[in-house]
């Protein structure tokens, strides 16, 4: 069995890190949504379905 190093090695997974975010974003949704069921539009602007993944909302470069 190989275990990770110890000592103080910090290992990021930063899709996994992301993946986390986007959770609590639903889950505060949700939260927000008094009760309500939300909508797969409402989940997915939540997710940012649709979005540039750098965040440019797909206007070209300057």
């Amino acid at each position: 069995m190989r275990v990770a190093p110890g000592g103080g090695a910090a290992v990021q997974d930063h899709v996994a890190l992301a993946e986390i975010e986007l959770c609590g974003e639903l889950i505060i949704a949700a939260s927000a949504a008094g009760g309500e069921r939300l909508s797969m539009e409402s989940i997915d602007l939540v997710l940012r379905v649709g979005e540039e993944p750098d965040g440019s909302g797909g206007s070209g470069a300057q």
